[in-house]
């Protein structure tokens, strides 16, 4: 009997996910509303505020799951700065840092990549011949994107491509 809560304390401690071992810390940069999942429109759980702290669970395309506050959800990735706020640093700052490209003061540019599919996503992908043709059925012939331009006062401008690859 006395062993007991021994067994139910490592029994805990194994079901723990590894995410939650993996936790990584940040600090919001700027006001931002939690979602319930990884949409922009989505329902808001709640609004955090400016330099927050929050807890990293997990990532999804340009969305970051955290755990802020009395809840956990889904925020804009370039809406956090992992690890510790640096003291003296403005949300402001880090903002610019991250709509410039430039972080630190070396002259690195840092740009960030998202098309909304992850690994497992792209190795599950197949040929699907009706989004093909679904995709090709909004091409529009010249004459008609140069009519709807016109009337949306678009201006034409010229420009050369990119030569042929060898």
């Amino acid at each position: 009997m006395k062993n007991n809560w021994k067994h139910a304390i490592a029994l805990c401690l194994l079901l723990v996910t590894p995410a939650a071992w993996a936790a990584e810390s940040g600090t919001l940069l700027k006001a931002e509303e939690l979602k319930a999942e990884p949409f922009r429109d989505a329902r808001t759980l709640q609004n955090l505020a400016a330099g927050e702290k929050v807890f990293i669970l997990g990532k999804d395309g340009g969305w970051l799951k955290i755990k802020a506050g009395k809840g956990s959800g889904w925020v804009r990735m370039l809406s956090i700065r992992k690890g510790e706020a640096k003291q003296g640093a403005s949300a402001a700052s880090g903002l610019l840092a991250l709509t410039s490209g430039r972080a630190a003061t070396g002259k690195v540019v840092a740009t960030t990549g998202i098309r909304g599919l992850n690994e497992e996503e792209l190795k599950a992908a197949s040929f699907n011949a009706d989004e093909l043709r679904l995709a090709e059925s909004y091409s529009v012939k010249k004459a008609d994107a140069q009519k709807f331009a016109a009337q949306g006062k678009l201006v034409s401008r010229q420009f050369d491509y990119l030569p042929a690859p060898r």
